[in-house]
């Protein structure tokens, strides 16, 4: 069996480990088949991709700092009212067009709909009627890309990852909480501070231990 926190690339040779017909089951085939990503990437797109649209609906995703772009594609997938995805990362891999083919390939209705683009952050024009996603921006880029949906007033969800303490602003916690837990108890509170509902939730840990699940939107009426 493949252990979620494997980072070893799966291939074809592990197309038997998903034998089913669930929608995960069919992802992760296709996910083999492009030979890409390690099993750790497809658990955790897969758990945050799903939390998230539990609670938001609709809206353009835009997955920032989307490495492959995986949470792109499967987010459209649990959610066929979102008309468009785009999948932002200052630099693509060389073998992101490779695993969007493969979900374009199974899944026909996302093609034209999925945009893979090489930027950075900044010059992409985020509005209120988008859903800002990301999933393990490491360190500072988790604040960035919370300062660009505070200023756009759109939902957002982020998994942060590879807190750096020198840099973050910690409220002053850390004689209470460790110094990551502080972190992103003061970006929620940020987030409160501007008007925002924060929903706190983890994925499981035995995908990563970098697991909480960090989800806003403005305060009013549940955007569903």
């Amino acid at each position: 069996m493949i252990k979620k926190s494997s980072k070893s690339r799966l291939t074809v040779k592990q197309l038997a480990e998903y034998p089913g017909d669930t929608l995960f089951e069919r992802i992760a085939r296709a996910v083999c088949r492009a030979g890409t990503l390690p099993a750790k990437e497809l658990y955790e797109a897969w758990e945050v991709a799903r939390r998230v649209r539990r609670r938001y609906r609709g809206g353009r995703v835009v997955d920032l700092a989307c490495g492959h772009g995986l949470l792109a594609h499967i987010m459209l997938l649990l959610d066929d009212s979102s008309p468009e995805a785009l999948a932002v990362d200052t630099h693509l891999p060389l073998n992101a067009a490779t695993l969007s083919e493969a979900m374009l390939a199974r899944w026909p209705r996302l093609r034209g709909r999925v945009y893979l683009v090489a930027s950075p952050l900044e010059e992409i024009v985020i509005t209120g009627d988008d859903l800002i996603v990301s999933s393990h921006a490491c360190g500072m880029l988790t604040d960035r890309i919370i300062d660009r949906s505070i200023k756009a007033g759109a939902r957002l969800a982020v998994l942060p990852c590879c807190h750096d303490l020198a840099r973050s602003d910690t409220g002053g916690l850390e004689g209470w909480l460790d110094g990551p837990l502080a972190v992103d108890v003061t970006r929620a509170a940020r987030l409160r501070a501007s008007g925002y509902a924060v929903v706190t939730q983890h994925i499981p840990e035995e995908i990563t231990p970098k697991n909480r699940l960090l989800m806003a939107h403005p305060s009013g009426p549940a955007p569903f």
